[in-house]
């Protein structure tokens, strides 16, 4: 058999034609004609060690051996983990010694382990979130060198690490901080939905999933597949969208795309595991406010739409048409979906029994891997603003506690935390109520599903990936290009009176430079103002040539985002509503009194936010659009917004004489929209709203019951809605996709 060896790492290829890889020979035993990986170096191969079983018995047999302290290694997901000579997040996550010394002081590559890493890794921990990283091949080198500390560990697990989502032009969030690595770029997940195309988003998740393997990643917490009823979410833009056949389609599609290997089982080397999210569907936070934070932990179901929340999971990620038949993990979110349990507890998600152990895996027979959102057990902070711990409805419990609370809900995996003590201590309270026997096989179980995963991807025989291929194939032309088309794809015009677009390549525009306001990133960081062109001027000028006179220029070009507001003011202390719109809001029409009540955090349970102005930060977007208007003085103005949810388009739609929405995508795309290289074929994943008071009005969980804006040309911004340059698009995608 062809044997190689690079970088202290030994590959032998086998029969079928996997590769069993190792970087300790000693270990290799010969037997039968092949080669196995003997842990123990004792010269018998056990059932978990023989790679011509299948990953169920070998799991079977593995999750048999290992003690508890080896299981409660394996139930932890680590924290994020950097892999960058600046870490930023170093003050959210930890800054990271080598031997007691700063990477510049220890002289050694970010490649490095550094020793929290040893640390975790030597206590079992063998699920690893690998968050924003320096490049492609010193993350692969990274990962290489954890598999090569954790095969001389017991057992010899490798790391299993995972991913949020990477793929997108930017990250400004917790959960898409991998995002702006040299790696393909697609547009966000509701830009995927913008497109209407199903064999496109399995496209993506087979371009993630072999890029993902390259960079030595076999895990990736996505998709989001939560049905986006609720237009004010943070989170809104990571949905595939409004309709329930469209995201649970996509859904299908996109896990599917990223499971699936050319194999005979479906699971094979090229495999990525799906975690999909956000159990029982996170997208119903009352007023729009998202469970990151304590001021937005409940979600609440005032239409009754519970059930059609279900069906991206049941229907979708859990009904594949490929081979690997279901989404491997789930992730539930940090709500407490209020008032579903018939039982009357109101706890966050990983923490229900009914929405756990009675639906997803009794009801709905889910037998894969339940992992909780990052943090869950960890203390909250002193104000419900603080972004910490997110122990919704477990306030008053030890953080054991709600360990032992979460498995008994049926929870396999916890995110976020590196620390193996709270298992144990969670498993002895286990023991003292299920009594021994019941425990042990209770937590056995969590260890079979986890293996499984790690089986089937082939990590066992192969956990090395070749960092100068990750370097060569990660964000290689042939992705890159497909990544760029969708871009293009997603794009939705939604106005174009008296044919503005195309504009004549070459022409002279006038960019406004926009103002960001000083203010708090995600994670509470401050942050200067600024006033900047929006866009690369180099990358415009291969289009149009510039001008900062709009007296110059022959058309305008107005980049703006959608409006930006949060539904708690941390210095009043007091609730507000989420604004749509630019100029500031009073929620007059909003509930007198919230639905969800209960906050050990507040005097008041109450969250009404009735009465209350909303001033979102980035009001300035709008006076760049109407002082352009008035200063091109008739000639045509381009609005292009960057958006992340639904807006109110009323305050600008006449002032503009083409508009533009995308979300997420690189300059070169937009303008090559703009100049007639491409035309825009995207639809509107969701309806665009008439005014906030129809916002007011509707139900955070349906996402057809608010009236859609109709624009001066007669034209309704409602669900599927988009234009190419010469009209409405009316074709077979808007026919099967409805509301």
């Amino acid at each position: 058999m062809k044997k190689t060896v690079k970088d202290g790492i030994a590959r032998y290829e086998l029969a079928d034609g996997r590769i069993l890889a190792a970087a300790d020979e000693e270990m290799i035993l010969e037997q039968d004609g092949t080669v196995f990986k003997n842990y123990e170096k004792d010269g018998v191969l056990k059932p978990y060690e023989d790679h011509r079983l299948s990953p169920e018995e070998r799991a079977a047999d593995l999750s048999e051996r290992l003690n508890y302290e080896q299981i409660a290694g394996l139930m932890l997901y680590s924290k994020h983990q950097t892999v960058m000579k600046h870490d930023k997040y170093a003050k959210l996550f930890g800054a990271h010694l080598y031997d007691g010394k700063t990477l510049e002081e220890a002289g050694v590559k970010v490649s490095a382990l550094a020793d929290d890493q040893k640390k975790f890794l030597q206590e079992g921990v063998r699920h690893v979130l690998v968050s924003s990283v320096e490049n492609a091949e010193l993350c692969a080198e990274w990962v290489n060198n954890m598999q090569k500390y954790c095969e001389t560990q017991p057992y010899g697990i490798p790391v299993n690490v995972c991913s949020d989502p990477r793929h997108g032009v930017k990250g400004d969030a917790e959960y898409n901080m991998g995002n702006g690595s040299d790696i393909s770029k697609w547009p966000e997940e509701i830009g995927l939905a913008a497109t209407f195309d199903p064999d496109l988003v399995r496209q993506f998740g087979e371009v993630m999933a072999k890029e993902y393997r390259q960079l030595g990643i076999a895990t990736a917490l996505s998709p989001q597949i939560d049905l986006a009823s609720e237009p004010r979410w943070r989170r809104y833009n990571g949905t595939f969208g409004a309709s329930v056949k469209m995201s649970t389609d996509m859904a299908r599609a996109y896990v599917d795309g990223t499971q699936t290997s050319d194999t005979e089982s479906g699971w094979g080397t090229q495999s990525v595991n799906a975690m999909v999210k956000h159990w029982p569907g996170g997208g119903t936070g009352e007023g729009g406010r998202d469970a990151h934070y304590c001021y937005g932990k409940y979600a609440v179901y005032p239409g009754g739409n519970f059930e059609n929340h279900l069906k991206p999971f049941t229907e979708g990620a859990f009904a594949l048409d490929g081979k690997t038949g279901y989404a491997s993990a789930v992730m539930p979110y940090y709500t407490i979906s209020y008032d579903v349990d018939p039982a009357g507890e109101n706890k966050g998600n990983s923490y229900s029994r009914y929405i756990i152990h009675d639906l997803l895996r009794e009801k709905y027979h889910y037998d894969g891997v339940v992992c909780t959102d990052w943090g869950i057990t960890a203390d909250h902070g002193p104000e419900v603003a603080t972004f910490s711990g997110k122990c919704w409805g477990t306030e008053t419990l030890t953080v054991a506690e709600r360990h032992a609370l979460a498995l008994e809900a049926g929870v396999d995996q916890f995110g976020g935390n590196n620390d193996p003590s709270p298992l144990y201590e969670a498993y002895t309270m286990l023991e003292k109520k299920m009594g021994k026997e019941a425990a042990e096989k209770r937590i056995r179980r969590s260890a079979y599903r986890i293996l499984l995963n790690i089986f089937r991807t082939g990590l066992y025989e192969n956990p090395y990936t070749d960092p100068m291929k990750a370097s060569e194939e990660v964000g290689c032309a042939e992705y890159t290009e497909m990544g760029y088309e969708a871009q293009k794809k997603s794009a939705v015009l939604l106005k174009n009176t008296k044919k503005t677009l195309p504009l004549a390549e070459g022409c002279r525009i006038y960019i406004p430079k926009m103002k960001t306001k000083a203010g708090r990133d995600w994670f509470g960081n401050t942050f200067a103002e600024q006033l900047k062109l929006p866009v690369n001027a180099k990358t415009a000028e291969k289009y149009f040539r510039l001008t900062d006179d709009p007296e110059e220029a022959d058309a305008a070009v107005v980049f703006v985002r959608s409006p930006i507001s949060d539904g708690y003011d941390p210095e009043k202390k007091e609730y507000i509503p989420i604004s749509l719109q630019y100029r500031p809001y009073t929620a007059e029409t909003a509930r007198a009194s919230s639905i969800a009540k209960g906050e050990p955090l507040e005097n008041d349970a109450d969250r009404s936010y009735r009465g209350k102005t909303s001033i979102v930060t980035n009001e300035e977007d709008l006076d760049l659009i109407l002082d352009t208007y008035a200063k091109m003085n008739g000639k045509p103005v381009i609005t292009v917004i960057a958006a992340k949810k639904p807006m109110v388009v009323s305050e600008f739609e006449r002032q503009s004489d083409a508009i533009l929405m995308h979300f997420g995508i690189q300059d070169d795309a937009v303008f090559e929209l703009l100049c007639g290289k491409s035309e825009p074929s995207g639809l509107l994943p969701f309806a665009m709203p008439k005014n906030m008071e129809t916002i007011e009005a509707h139900c955070e969980d349906r996402p057809d019951d608010y009236e859609a804006y109709t624009d001066s040309a007669g034209h309704v911004y409602s669900f599927g809605y988009g234009m190419n340059y010469r009209k409405v698009i009316d074709d077979e995608r808007t026919v099967l996709y409805t509301l």
